[in-house]
């Protein structure tokens, strides 16, 4: 019986690797573009993305100003506004004494504590929106209580030179805390408001 010989010849290994590393290659240049096309081709949000919120009546130089407040440094402070407490806030505040001229993240809002008012802010930004020129404001706010003194008629107080002539004149006493409050103002009447915010009912 004659033997068969296998007259096939051996593939070099080389010559499948080659292929195989080649595809690789181009898989793996695609991938970035395959990336991209998946982020920007995801589908949108549902809806005009609009949320209602409980807005607050401020002061600021003689006129209302409103405003949110979403978190607070202080647990029993965010409790009794509805906010996130958020103890991080409080880092926001300046180490140290108070030193004229320093640079802060914070600015004052004044809480009258035994008179029933509004919070007294001291900045707003004017013209709201991203042309704000006022670099003095600021969404975060340390807390300064204001208390009237015993025999003194209280009244309305709607800036912070009117309460810094009330602190002059002895008729209230100023408490800075620790509390740090994230209350952006979005609206300031007739001076414009951000856009796409309007209020809805009469803010009291």
């Amino acid at each position: 019986m004659a033997k068969q010989v296998n007259t096939t010849r051996p593939v070099p290994a080389a010559s499948i690797a080659r292929p195989m590393l080649r595809n690789l290659q181009l898989a793996l240049a695609s991938l970035p573009l395959l990336l991209a096309c998946a982020c920007t081709t995801a589908p949108p949000l549902a809806g005009t993305g609009q949320a209602s919120l409980p807005v607050l009546r401020g002061w600021f130089e003689g006129e209302e100003v409103f405003y949110i407040t979403t978190d607070v440094s202080h647990a029993d402070v965010a409790q009794a506004k509805g906010a996130n407490f958020a103890p991080r806030l409080a880092d926001a505040l300046p180490v140290g004494p108070s030193v004229p001229g320093r640079r802060s993240s914070v600015d004052k809002v004044y809480a009258v504590t035994n008179f029933k008012q509004e919070s007294i802010f001291a900045s707003a930004p004017f013209p709201m929106g991203s042309a704000n020129r006022d670099i003095a404001y600021s969404p975060l706010w340390q807390m300064v209580k204001v208390t009237w003194a015993a025999g003194k008629t209280p009244q309305t107080l709607k800036s912070e030179e009117a309460v810094l002539a009330a602190v002059d004149s002895g008729a209230v006493t100023l408490e800075p805390t620790s509390v740090v409050l994230n209350c952006p103002i979005v609206h300031r009447g007739p001076k414009g408001a951000l856009p796409g915010v309007s209020l809805i009912q009469p803010v009291r």
